[in-house]
């Protein structure tokens, strides 16, 4: 339980750390700037990822609440979504002229989180049938 843990951290925040540089590095190269936090982004999404994966696989041992987990997981998502929204709104919608480049930046995390968060949670529903 402890090594599983203590993998889904490290993957995470590993994570966070090459996808931050390397989306700034090439932001950078690219001359561009976005009119939101990238830092901020990124350590959202892997906050959050981790919340959901850790709590996830400390559920997954409680009998009663281990059939119900799908469910759990996509009520979260929508919590997830609702939150990064409320914190994100000055740069989702008040920005009337968000380039392209912003808005791609605002989806890269977006998914390479999810996709991974994914793989974590599918695995404990999966070890669980």
């Amino acid at each position: 339980m402890i090594k599983r843990i203590a993998s889904i951290l490290l993957v995470f925040v590993v994570l966070y750390f090459v996808g931050f540089y390397l989306h700034q590095n090439i932001l950078a190269n690219l001359d561009e700037n976005v009119s939101f936090s990238l830092q901020k982004l990124y350590l959202f999404h892997a906050g959050f990822s981790i919340l959901i994966c850790v709590n996830f696989q400390l559920l997954s041992n409680v009998n009663k609440i281990s059939e119900q987990l799908g469910f759990i997981y996509l009520g979260a998502l929508l919590f997830k979504i609702l939150l990064f929204s409320a914190t994100f709104y000055t740069a989702i919608i008040s920005e009337e002229n968000l380039t392209t480049i912003s808005k791609i930046s605002l989806l890269i995390p977006t998914f390479i989180f999810l996709l991974t968060e994914v793989v974590f949670v599918s695995k404990i529903l999966n070890r669980k049938h």
